[in-house]
């Protein structure tokens, strides 16, 4: 049977795993020097915990999880004879693989809200699955590193976030980038004024495919969903709206007068705007993005995308929000929480097109001890324990060299991995050692080899 992987997986090399260790270090580093504090959640959860928190399209996307055992033998002979998938996959399958991991997140602040300090501020790093047509920077399964704070409804944690974003692609080297935000209340507000209300989900997603499907795309799902003509005509203007970020909110601001929710959205964008702008970015730039929605029906405040530097064509590296009562689902009522995700893998594919990772050192070690006569082992293993308690990287190759070849073998082995030090003979507690970079060979006792090396 030929070998193989399912469609939207990878393999990573060692040299891909020490390249995506450097962005995953680099976030890392910039979530806890702003504050945030780590925490894991299963990589699957139950069922009813992640469905009908995404839209009907992510519900579509969730990976379900097969009861153990027989699980059709409880299921309604009739049911099966119907052949409806949906209402059978509710018998069979309980759990399922996360989606994301803000759903989860909420879950645990539920789960875990007698131990939490609020606000709560907690960053999290983790595989998730989604079963997507793969394509460029679209995978079934990939990372996501995710800030959030929860228990504060103060306009400078989305100040921050702008900031959060800035500083990782400044010390990636990313720059150039743009950090798009708009407001779900505005968009409620242009849903209001143009009689789109009982339209909100439909108009946003639609909307929110503009930079894929184009005007005339957005235009045909608004009509199907049943959004009038004449509504649409009214935000015509959306799709070419121009000009600075203070010209988009002035504009918003006369568009959305019939709209107290709209005009608070305004407030809002201009709070956080006026601060970023004053307060300075160091390398990516802020745009008001009227048209960005972001699918998931969760965000109720800002929402945030970040595009790759111009002429790099990828889809969003970034993107959050506020949701305001996330946590209320679970029980939980007005907390309100607002975060940001880096997409670790588009970030990946980005840095790589741009050549932006420099000559990544693998894990190797500083010392190699060859394998020529089986008689020195024992001693060149309690050498090596030594090395290994002075946190001295060392090994022994592990076979014993029985011809010439074979001891060539082992050289190249040591040349391959540009391993700077090799002991080729540990007699009398006397080692034979060749500093690899000169090509010097010396005779040394191993406190003499330690602080050498060291």
């Amino acid at each position: 049977m030929k070998p193989g992987i399912p469609k939207g997986t990878r393999d990573f090399s060692s040299t891909e795993v020490a390249k995506r260790n450097y962005i995953f270090n680099t976030i890392k580093h910039s979530f806890e020097n702003f504050g945030f504090q780590p925490i894991e959640t299963p990589s699957f959860e139950n069922s009813s915990t992640l469905m009908g928190k995404y839209g009907e399209e992510g519900d579509r996307l969730i990976f379900k999880i097969l009861n153990s055992g027989d699980y059709l033998k409880k299921v309604d002979e009739n049911l099966l004879a119907d052949k409806d998938s949906q209402k059978v996959t509710s018998k069979i399958s309980e759990k399922a693989l996360r989606y994301d991991l803000t759903v989860p997140f909420a879950r645990y602040v539920v789960q875990h809200q007698n131990e939490i300090t609020f606000p709560f501020k907690r960053y999290q790093i983790q595989p998730v699955w989604r079963a997507d047509r793969p394509q460029k920077g679209r995978f079934r399964e990939f990372y996501q590193c995710d800030a959030d704070v929860v228990g504060s409804k103060s306009l400078w944690q989305e100040v921050e976030f702008v900031q959060l974003y800035d500083t990782v692609f400044s010390k990636l080297g990313l720059n150039g980038t743009t950090i798009k935000i708009n407001n779900r209340k505005i968009l409620s507000g242009i849903a209001e004024v143009i009689g789109a209300s009982d339209k909100l989900i439909d108009f946003t997603v639609a909307l929110d495919k503009l930079d894929k499907i184009g005007k005339d795309g957005v235009v045909k799902e608004m009509l199907d969903k049943g959004i009038s003509a004449e509504a649409i005509e009214k935000v015509d203007p959306l799709f070419n709206f121009s000009g600075s970020n203070q010209d988009k909110l002035a504009s918003l601001e006369a568009m959305l007068q019939g709209s107290e929710e709209g005009l608070q959205g305004v407030a809002d964008l201009r709070t956080v705007v006026d601060n970023v702008e004053s307060i300075g970015l160091d390398s990516a730039s802020l745009e008001l993005d009227v048209t960005l929605a972001r699918g998931l029906n969760y965000y109720t405040g800002a929402i945030y995308e970040v595009a790759a530097p111009e002429g790099v064509k990828m889809g969003s590296i970034g993107g959050g929000g506020r949701y305001d009562d996330l946590t209320g689902i679970f029980g939980l009522k007005d907390v309100s929480g607002v975060g940001i995700s880096f997409g670790l893998d588009r970030i990946y594919l980005v840095m790589e097109e741009l050549g932006l990772f420099e000559a990544v050192e693998l894990p190797k070690p500083k010392v190699l001890f060859l394998n020529f006569d089986e008689n020195e082992s024992l001693d060149k293993i309690k050498a090596i324990k030594t090395l290994r308690q002075n946190n001295i990287k060392s090994e022994m190759y592990p076979d014993v060299a029985s011809s010439n070849n074979q001891q060539k073998k082992q050289w190249k082995y040591a040349t391959n991995r540009e391993i700077e030090f090799v002991v080729t003979t540990v007699e009398n507690g006397t080692l034979v050692v060749k500093n690899m970079s000169t090509g010097e060979q010396t005779t040394c006792s191993l406190d003499e080899l330690i602080n050498k090396v060291q």
